[in-house]
């Protein structure tokens, strides 16, 4: 059987981006269970109450459901356990630091498939005010409203 190829998004996590402020993004793989795996293969997959931290020189990832496998038996995972992530010592000493000294958080960005293997986008984030929110909205707003004035001038226009 040949190998899967491309990135296949499971599970992207929009809340996320609209309550922080992202600062920089970071790729790590993640330890599964086999019916984990299948369950992600289906593309069932929660991103929204998920957080990371880091414990002891370790990256986990906690509250991100993966709900059962439905064809799974007495060997089947629990929904939302901690699991734990895969990335470099230098990478989780400096999301460490930085967690612990600037107010930063953690948070799982996207879940995907490259090659084959199970990864997940953690972004290192800053929360937002509610002003900065509402900014965040109008500036997304007068966008649109731009592109579609432009849109609609240069249908006139032909």
């Amino acid at each position: 059987m040949p190998r899967e190829k491309g990135e296949k998004v499971v599970a992207v996590n929009r809340r996320a981006r609209h309550q922080y402020t992202i600062e920089k993004t970071y790729e790590a793989g993640l330890v599964l269970s086999g019916t984990e795996v299948k369950s992600l293969r289906a593309g069932h997959a929660n991103l929204t109450d998920g957080y990371a931290f880091i414990d002891k020189g370790e990256a986990w990832i906690d509250q991100v459901n993966i709900p059962q496998y439905s064809q799974g038996t007495w060997t089947n995972h629990a929904a939302k356990r901690q699991r734990k992530l895969l990335l470099h010592k230098e990478e989780i000493t400096k999301l460490g630091h930085k967690v612990a000294v600037g107010g930063y958080t953690l948070v799982p960005l996207k879940l995907y498939f490259v090659d084959g293997r199970a990864k997940v986008e953690i972004g290192l984030a800053k929360g937002k005010t509610e002003f900065d929110k509402r900014q965040t909205l109008r500036e997304r707003q007068d966008k649109r409203e731009a592109e579609r004035a432009m849109r609609s001038r240069n249908r006139l226009g032909d």
